[in-house]
């Protein structure tokens, strides 16, 4: 077995020796520029467009991410080849750390505290209600699904909003456009899981974002694009929106001139909500190469026309 494998990270070495304690038995190889190595499997994250051109053997290729928006723009998967992605892969617990901290930040209004510490001023905010602090969980996903029930564990109400319908055990589902205001309308926290496809692309803008209840939150942990930045902006600066805090931008890593940094009511990080996590990663590749050895079925096909 030949598997192909692109990463270009500063840890690539650290991959490329997990990937050979995870596959004993197979040949590996780093792709490079020149002639064509016939591999049967491919691994990759930001790949180059021409990685995959001239395979002709190839049984799939696993996008080393949960994300595949880079992916699908940067090459042309080849007919008949699966194109597999990341599903949790020790990015789950991370996500349900990083979302259910924004919640409890704005639930407890920490983030108010944190602005009068800076004015030196001592005031005291009344205790909000669990039950009237719902939160909005956008795409129910792997991560979408861990991230609503790990919130509801928490005593909020959790409703959820998917393009197709879903169901996670007691969260309020919503599906589809024509229930998307209805959802927006009754949450006080939205959390964007979605990924990004030209369908969701600048979902996130002014009209849905002004559905939002005056004075609601919004936390945005999958993919900048999803965001219209300056009507996002435009919302916190009129009062509409009380706080947002944002994992991912248009532009990574965000340029230093950009107001998201400067917005007293915007809570930023670069991007680190859930990191990949390298053995995790690699053994849920191998075992799903290993099931496809033995020509078992996989999860985490990527449907190339609907981009996720």
């Amino acid at each position: 077995m030949k598997v192909l494998l692109y990463i270009p990270s500063k840890n690539a070495d650290e991959w490329h020796a997990a990937f050979a304690r995870a596959l004993p038995k197979a040949e590996l190889r780093a792709w490079a520029p020149g002639p064509v190595w016939q591999a049967d499997y491919a691994a990759f994250w930001y790949p180059p467009r021409e990685l995959l051109d001239g395979q002709t053997r190839l049984k799939a290729a696993f996008n080393l991410g949960a994300g595949v928006d880079g992916t699908l723009k940067a090459l042309t998967v080849p007919p008949g080849v699966p194109l597999v992605r990341l599903e949790d892969a020790g990015m789950g617990p991370q996500m349900e750390e990083y979302v259910g901290w924004a919640v409890l930040r704005y639930f407890r209004r920490f983030d108010d505290y944190a602005g009068q510490q800076a004015r030196a001023e001592w005031k005291v905010h009344r205790p909000r209600r669990h039950e009237s602090f719902t939160v909005g969980v956008m795409g129910l996903g792997v991560l979408g699904a861990r991230v609503a029930r790990a919130v509801r564990a928490l005593g909020f109400p959790v409703w959820g909003w998917s393009a197709s319908a879903k169901s996670v055990e007691g969260v309020r589902p919503f599906a589809g456009a024509t229930e998307l205001p209805a959802f927006l309308a009754g949450i006080q926290v939205l959390v964007c899981l979605l990924p990004l496809t030209p369908d969701t692309a600048g979902l996130l803008n002014r009209t849905t974002l002004g559905k939002l209840p005056r004075g609601a939150y919004v936390v945005n942990v999958a993919r900048g694009g999803l965001v219209v930045d300056e009507d996002l902006l435009a919302l916190l600066d009129d009062g509409h929106l009380a706080g947002a805090t944002l994992d991912v931008f248009r532009e990574e890593p965000l340029p230093a001139s950009h107001r998201f940094w400067s917005h007293p009511r915007v809570f930023l990080t670069p991007h680190c909500s859930a990191l990949t996590m390298v053995e995790d990663s690699v053994a849920q590749v191998a075992g799903k190469i290993e099931r496809l050895e033995r020509g078992q079925p996989v999860t985490g096909i990527v449907d190339l026309e609907r981009g996720y």
